[in-house]
């Protein structure tokens, strides 16, 4: 598989490092990814030659909140294997008391054929996981 112009890494920086690992680890334990690198201020998770770090934030630099409608990232998006990889996520997110977003029309939100989850990090960072278009 050619890695030109694919994904290295992520790197978000978090308000509270703790809380970020509860729901990101557990997250992308949905998706396959694996604990890597931890250190006093961050954390990794990899899968294949991606990785996504977690960094605190420092305190100076807590005062402005993020918010995807500001400049900057709007959302990040992966991929799922399935619609019942979309439903187990989606199960996993509400049992956990995280925010679904758009439930009144989950999980096709994106359109009538196009089968995915949006929901919110504990920073309200919109996550997104699509199986794919429906056929």
């Amino acid at each position: 598989m050619p890695r030109l112009g694919t994904l290295h890494h992520v790197e978000l920086y978090v308000s509270s490092l703790e809380t970020s690992k509860r729901f990101w680890g557990g997250f992308l334990g949905e998706l396959g990814y694996k604990k890597g690198a931890q250190w006093k201020t961050g954390a990794t998770y990899e899968l294949g030659d991606t990785y996504i770090t977690l960094v605190q934030t420092e305190a100076e630099h807590l005062e402005h909140a993020y918010h995807r409608k500001r400049v900057g990232l709007n959302h990040l998006a992966f991929h799922a294997e399935s619609r019942e990889q979309v439903d187990a996520i989606t199960a996993w997110v509400r049992k956990q008391g995280y925010t679904v977003l758009y439930e009144n029309k989950h999980p096709l939100a994106g359109g009538k054929d196009y089968y995915a989850l949006f929901c919110e990090d504990p920073d309200r960072m919109k996550i997104e996981v699509v199986a794919s278009f429906i056929d």
